[in-house]
């Protein structure tokens, strides 16, 4: 019999343990695995792939929401009659479950990349399918209630899709390390081409895909055609209460080239501004006309009207974030606003020679002014003094009287109408949403002579995009914001972009390629070892390192079990003693 006592020299591994004691509560030695995962576990692997992917759209599509998150709060206060910041715990929900879960998929990850068996544990099952479940019903309730929002995303793609394309060849490349240990330690044929094809797949579907990339920022720079014009949406209600005169004088010092308001008629026939259908949010109707606080906006008489405050709410609410950046002098202002009348608005506008672009709400059916509420209107443009040249009327009731009584004004539609009906019309300008005009559109327009406003642009991403684009004006809740973009975010022809695309390939590919090279070569040397130099390779490795050193007796007898001292390790046995 031919005995031998090696010594087998182990050193606690905090790594691997605090990766499978996160991951699967397996924190002892004798718990972790090196045996395939059980198909119950790839199931849940699955799933928690599933829910990355989702929250990271979910993440990305907030991401990009930005642009409308007033809107948002706007929607939500038509429903609830409340106003509130319903924005904040979306994100802050989103930031929390996104981290989560892409933190167990990087432990996953890490798993695979070590041969460790994955096992998630129950408690983070429980979590994933939290978080999945939540976010499959927020996606759901955002399509029932501003569906159109999703829009946001395909329109951003234009923006960030040539910097996304670069950073998933980077995370698809870097995956390439897993790829090759998988196929290097698989003993499987039928596994290692799956997995080799399914990862060729993906990688060659990253190479082409910018074949499918558009921008309007992929251009020339001499094309490049001069900064849309911007139009204060109710002033600049980011710096002063919405439709109040300090809000419009805000604007306008940021240089707009007009301004945007909502009009409603008052019980006595004056026009004023008012963009919901109470006067709850935006003035202290509660405390002055408690009883009527639920009551029409229109249907309250000037007098009663120019007694309300309008800025009080402004402050108590802070519906940006920026009054804490308001001297005392700017918040006295700010609170004592009161509401502002279509009349006031015009002579301001013509004072600056700026453009007037209005919104007009008709009257409720038992409104004294239900029939004649465009002639008031249009009585109140001629009667302030604004040259009609600056006025877009955006009223279809009574069109053609309206272009009869006052020639001068601009017909606007805010609806997407054929070439030959606005023309048909009058019609010389369209004021749209951003998202309802592409930029087929856009060229469309500007080729006929009609003038395209885009409207709810308040993000620099955004406005680059339509500058890009061409579009001759934008209407913003953030003109101080839009002032500061003096060029796109990025503009670069399409040789540069397609020398960016070729070179991030090539990169790419040689990066893989030799990483598939290494990792044959790493394998190809550990198929095989001798007890004798586990023993000595570990000891001198551990030799100069504070380690904690068990020795264990290992007793091969060629009687007991037919393995003889010269005979070479497996690899599963090296596996086990090293780990």
């Amino acid at each position: 019999m031919v005995k031998h006592q090696p010594l087998q020299v182990y050193e606690r591994q905090l790594c691997l343990s605090c990766l499978t004691g996160i991951y699967g509560c397996r924190w002892k030695r004798y718990q972790r695995s090196h045996d395939d995962t059980t198909k119950w576990e790839c199931l849940w692997s699955f799933i928690l792939f599933c829910t990355f992917s989702l929250l990271l759209v979910w993440f990305y599509f907030w991401w990009e929401a930005h642009n409308d998150y007033s809107e948002f709060n706007w929607f939500l206060y038509n429903r609830s009659g409340e106003w509130s910041d319903g924005t904040v715990p979306i994100l802050a929900a989103t930031a929390v479950g996104f981290t989560y879960i892409a933190f167990l998929m990087i432990l996953a990850l890490c798993h695979v990349a070590v041969g460790q068996q994955l096992n998630l544990h129950w408690l983070h099952k429980i979590g994933v399918t939290v978080a999945l479940l939540t976010t499959i019903i927020g996606v759901i309730s955002v399509t029932q209630m501003w569906g159109e929002e999703w829009d946001v995303v395909w329109i951003s793609l234009q923006a960030t899709g040539p910097f996304l394309h670069i950073g998933a060849l980077a995370a698809v490349t870097a995956l390439a390390w897993l790829v090759a240990g998988q196929m290097a330690r698989a003993e499987k044929t039928r596994f290692q081409v799956m997995v080799l094809l399914i990862y060729l797949s993906v990688l060659l579907t990253l190479y082409f895909i910018p074949l499918s990339i558009t921008s309007p920022c992929i251009m020339e720079r001499g094309s490049l055609k001069a900064a849309p014009a911007i139009i204060g949406h109710q002033g600049a209600p980011m710096l002063a209460p919405e439709n109040t005169l300090l809000s419009f004088n805000r604007a306008l010092q940021r240089n707009v080239s007009g301004l945007e308001v909502d009009v409603t008629i008052s019980l006595d026939g004056v026009p004023f501004l008012m963009r919901d259908r109470t006067l709850r949010r935006t003035t202290n109707v509660r405390r002055v006309f408690p009883d009527r606080q639920y009551d029409d906006a229109s249907l309250f008489n000037w007098t009663d009207l120019s007694s309300l405050n309008a800025g009080q709410w402004f402050l108590k609410d802070d519906p940006f974030w920026t009054v804490q950046y308001m001297s005392t002098s700017e918040r006295w202002s700010v609170g004592n606003q009161t509401v502002c009348s279509l009349e006031q608005m015009l002579k301001l506008a013509a004072k600056s020679k700026s453009s007037a672009v209005f919104t007009l709400h008709r009257p409720p059916a038992n409104h004294p002014h239900r029939h004649d509420w465009v002639n008031l209107t249009l009585d109140t443009v001629l009667r302030s003094g604004i040259p009609q040249r600056q006025v877009m009327w955006t009223v279809d009731s009574n069109r053609e009287m309206v272009r009869n009584v006052a020639p001068g004004l601009q017909q606007t539609s805010v609806q997407k109408l054929p070439l030959d009906t606005l023309h048909h019309k009058g019609i010389s300008r369209v004021l749209l949403r951003y998202n309802q005009a592409s930029a087929q559109d856009v060229r469309l327009y500007n080729e006929n002579n009609i003038s395209l406003t885009l409207c709810s642009v308040n993000e620099p991403w955004l406005y680059s995009l339509l500058w890009c684009s061409g579009v001759p004006s934008v209407s913003s809740e953030a003109p101080q914001v839009l002032r500061k973009v003096h060029y796109p975010l990025w503009l670069m022809s399409p040789d540069e972009y397609c020398l960016i695309w070729i070179s991030t390939d090539l990169i790419s590919f040689a990066v893989v390629l030799g990483i598939f090279i290494f990792q044959k070569w790493r394998m190809s040397g550990m198929r095989s070892y001798n007890p004798e130099q586990i023993m000595l390779s570990a000891a001198v490795r551990r030799s100069s390192r504070d380690v904690n050193i068990m020795k264990e007796k290992l007793i091969f007898s060629e009687v007991s079990n037919g393995v003889t001292s010269d005979e070479p390790y497996t690899e599963n046995e090296f596996n086990y003693y090293t780990n």
